[in-house]
C-alpha cells in the first residue's frame, strides 16, 4: 500500500471479502498549516481550539467547567493521544481533589460537546481540530513519534457509508484508525516506506 499522505494514490480496503479502490483526499483550508509539520504554531494552535471550544460551548449553552477546561487544555498540550490516567496524574497538581471520575465524566462531556476525539485502538484521547463541525474521523496514528492527525476524508467516507448502504449495516459511528509512520518521521529517518 502507498504512503497515506499523497493524495494521488489508490488504497484498496476489504470489507466483506469485496475488494473496494478508494482514492484518499482531504479538504483542509486555504492557509491552514499541517498540525504537525515543522512551520506549526502550538501555543497558536491550542489557543484557538480553547477559543473555539469556549465559543461552541457559549453557543450551545453548555457549561466549559474550569476542571473541563483544564482537562482540554491538558490534552491539547499536544497532538499525541493522552491516556485518562496521564490526565489524572497531570491535574493532580492543579485539582488536588481530582479522582479518576473528575476525569470521566470531563471527558465524556469532551466528547459529547466533540471537542476531542477517542482513540480507540490506545484507549486514549486526542484534541478535535474540527469540533466546529459534526464530521466522522480518519486518524492517522503515528508508531514512532505516536501524534495522532486527523484527517476528514470524505472520499474515504463516502465510499465506506456506500459500502455500509449496500450491506445493509446501520452504523452507529464510525472511525478510522491507522497506524503508522508519519511523514515527518520518516523524514527523519531516511525512511520513504
Amino acid at each position: 500500500m502507498g504512503e497515506l499522505h499523497d493524495p494521488s494514490k489508490r488504497y484498496i480496503i476489504t470489507f466483506d471479502s469485496r475488494e473496494l479502490t478508494i482514492a484518499m483526499t482531504t479538504h483542509a483550508k486555504p492557509n491552514q498549516r499541517h498540525p504537525l509539520s515543522s512551520e506549526h504554531n502550538h501555543s497558536e494552535c491550542v489557543s484557538e481550539a480553547l477559543d473555539t471550544a469556549e465559543h461552541l460551548c457559549v453557543e450551545r449553552g453548555v457549561q466549559l467547567t474550569p476542571i473541563r477546561h483544564q482537562v482540554l487544555e491538558l490534552i491539547w498540550e499536544s497532538h499525541k493521544a493522552v491516556k485518562a490516567y496521564e490526565l489524572l496524574d497531570r491535574l493532580k497538581p492543579l485539582q488536588q481533589a481530582a479522582k479518576p471520575a473528575t476525569i470521566y465524566r470531563a471527558l465524556d462531556f469532551l466528547i459529547e460537546q466533540g471537542l476531542i476525539h477517542r482513540v480507540e485502538s490506545l484507549n486514549a484521547f486526542v484534541g478535535c481540530r474540527c469540533s466546529g463541525h459534526q464530521h466522522e474521523q480518519l486518524l492517522l496514528i503515528c508508531k514512532h513519534c505516536q501524534e495522532v492527525e486527523e484527517r476528514s476524508a470524505p472520499d474515504v467516507m463516502l465510499a465506506l457509508s456506500q459500502e455500509f448502504k449496500q450491506a445493509g449495516f446501520m452504523v452507529h459511528s464510525k472511525a478510522i484508525e491507522v497506524h503508522g509512520i508519519c511523514a515527518k518521521c520518516q523524514k527523519l529517518s531516511g525512511d520513504q516506506t
